[in-house]
């Protein structure tokens, strides 16, 4: 077993994290924490929340279609508030040129990353040939981080299951991984279930597929020049400290939407940074002012305060807040004052 990285990273977070820093100047990214990207949970409020909660996690967007950017509403699709940094975009396609045209425009936004989506399993995404169906075709995939990595100077990662269908053994797997390593990508997300791509809704392909950790571990060991961050099941910080044996970092998806305030620790614990830790109270009126700013551009407080539904996750008082929120936040009249109402329901 492979040592656990030293509880130390040299990632500090802009000095004033109102300008937006030019890509070229940030650190290095540290990914041994990341919070995965989630179809209509981690948009730009979430993450605005999750940055009050920790300073280091890397955050991931939504993924987000290539010919979107490239056709579409473009500050709709990457707009982003600067305190989110260090943050990954999410990119799904499987035309190499457009998705090379895509990370170009998006690196202009001032993304640290740019991920490739290969491991959703929708039908809906597979209709377009994106996600996890493209691991049938890795030269594709080849070919495609190749593209964006021409058009872009920030880091193009990807991220992948272990196997689809009956594709599913090591070899398989393996394979697909050199097809990257060759393709000059050296950072992979890997979630430790395979995607069956017909017959289970995406919720059944997050829970029936079994996890299998060891396969992560073994492409590790095969290449261990590669960075691997080991995606799946996840839920507390002392599973992300065992797996720091084995890999490079730990992905983690729903835990850190359902009970967001875990990730107060993570600073501390994953990157040896002791800063003080805001109380659960202390974020949620820190998120206010953030929630009145996208009011007075005309964007309705229950898009924001749906993030904050669990912040209380477990705590005494917690059902209150999140019934007095879900009661009256998706009112017409509704103002970001339903925020101090609801922590008034707290003990």
């Amino acid at each position: 077993m492979r040592q656990c990285a030293p509880l130390f990273t040299a990632f500090t977070m802009p000095p004033n994290p109102m300008i937006q820093t030019p890509t070229s100047a940030l650190p290095p990214l540290d990914r041994r924490l990341s919070v995965a990207p989630m179809m209509e949970w981690t948009t730009r409020d979430y993450r605005y929340l999750a940055r009050l909660i920790t300073r280091h996690t890397l955050l991931y967007t939504e993924m987000v279609v290539a010919q979107a950017i490239i056709r579409g509403d473009r500050d709709r699709f990457l707009a982003f508030n600067h305190e989110e940094h260090p943050v990954a975009l999410q990119l799904g396609g499987c035309d190499p040129q457009e998705l090379a045209e895509a990370a170009r425009i998006s690196e202009q936004y001032g993304y640290d990353e740019i991920n490739l989506n290969v491991g959703c399993p929708s039908d809906r995404v597979q209709q377009g040939k994106i996600g996890a169906i493209l691991m049938a075709e890795p030269d594709l995939v080849g070919r495609c981080v190749e593209a964006m990595r021409s058009a872009v100077s920030v880091p193009v990662t990807v991220k992948t299951r272990i196997g689809i269908d009956d594709q599913d053994d090591y070899d398989f797997l393996f394979r697909f991984v050199e097809r990257m390593e060759q393709a000059g990508c050296t950072s992979l997300t890997i979630h430790a279930r395979k995607a069956i791509l017909s017959g289970l809704s995406p919720k059944e392909n997050r829970e029936i597929p079994p996890l299998i950790y060891q396969r992560a571990y073994a492409i590790k060991q095969a290449f261990p020049h590669l960075e691997i961050i080991l995606n799946g099941g996840v839920k507390t910080l002392q599973e992300v400290h065992d797996h720091m044996g084995e890999v490079d970092g730990v992905m983690i998806g729903r835990e850190a939407y359902q009970n967001p305030y875990f990730l107060a620790e993570a600073d501390r614990i994953v990157f040896g940074d002791h800063h003080p830790v805001a109380s659960r109270r202390e974020i949620a009126e820190q998120f206010l002012p953030y929630v009145e700013r996208r009011f007075a551009l005309g964007h309705a407080p229950k898009h924001s305060l749906r993030h904050i539904l669990n912040l209380f996750q477990g705590e005494p008082g917690a059902r209150k807040f999140r019934r007095h929120l879900s009661e009256n936040m998706h009112k017409p009249d509704t103002t970001p004052q339903v925020l101090m109402d609801a922590l008034a329901q707290l003990p």
